[in-house]
């Protein structure tokens, strides 16, 4: 009986420090992101984006109809939401869906190029600033635009002018204007970015962008919808540019998912 006793306490010492390896190499796999920084703009199939698409839907609960009129009050509650909204910086294993009339996209993001962009499209994302906007602006072979909410109001003259109420300041960079590149629309004044973003339809009409406009994202699933938008039928604005859709295409919901 004493004889079995030493052998006893060794074989339980080998079995603690067998469970005290495992727990440590359970916490380093817990520390690895789920998604390289390399990995992060791998492209994904349809299946893989409708994949993510239920599961942000299965934890988002229920979102507001896409097709009501807002009144001003509403934007404004809109606008007062944003500000109380805080959110940490993008994951690399983080993407954003947009779920549209015509598809759903996904976005991966450069975050540790143009980070104050990236954190604000999540802010804006996760706030629901973007469910039921418009994209506003489509020229074929150059871009999609959306991300104004006062496409969401009655007055269709005001659409292109709105923004999330504060400006993100530029961050330009040297990621290429090429087809599926997220950049961010501004105006004359380079730090006046707000919500509104662009996506790239090809390289050879967006070039002269590069280092004009911050790239702040990249369309890894959901290519093909963004062409196709890009093709819908257009009328001529106030102004002439003939970039206005004749049927609506609408942001359903925004969501961001981890992979």
């Amino acid at each position: 009986m004493h004889k079995a006793l030493p052998i006893f306490v060794l074989f339980l010492a080998i079995l603690l420090i067998s469970c005290g390896k495992k727990e440590e190499q359970q916490m380093e796999q817990d520390k690895q992101p789920a998604v390289s920084t390399a990995d992060k703009f791998t492209p994904l199939s349809t299946e893989q984006v409708e994949t993510l698409l239920n599961k942000a839907k299965s934890r988002a609960g229920e979102i507001n109809d896409y097709t009501q009129i807002l009144t001003q009050a509403e934007i404004k509650a809109i606008l007062a939401k944003v500000a109380n909204t805080e959110v940490d910086q993008v994951a690399d294993n983080e993407v954003a869906l947009l779920e549209t009339t015509m598809g759903t996209i996904a976005i991966a993001f450069y975050s540790d190029i143009a980070p104050e962009h990236t954190r604000s499209f999540k802010r804006l994302v996760t706030s629901g600033f973007y469910n039921g906007t418009r994209f506003h602006r489509i020229i074929d072979t150059f871009m999609i635009q959306g991300g104004d909410i006062l496409t969401r109001d009655d007055n269709p003259d005001n659409d292109g002018s709105g923004g999330p109420g504060y400006n993100v300041p530029a961050e330009f960079n040297n990621i290429p204007h090429d087809l599926g590149i997220l950049s961010m629309a501004r105006s004359q004044d380079p730090n006046s970015a707000g919500s509104q973003f662009f996506i790239c339809l090809s390289r050879e009409r967006t070039s002269a962008l590069d280092g004009q406009y911050t790239a702040f994202g990249k369309v890894i699933g959901g290519l093909d919808v963004v062409q196709a938008i890009g093709k819908v039928e257009v009328r001529a604005s106030r102004y002439g540019e003939f970039s206005v859709p004749v049927e609506p295409v609408v942001i359903k919901s925004a969501y961001m998912v981890t992979r």
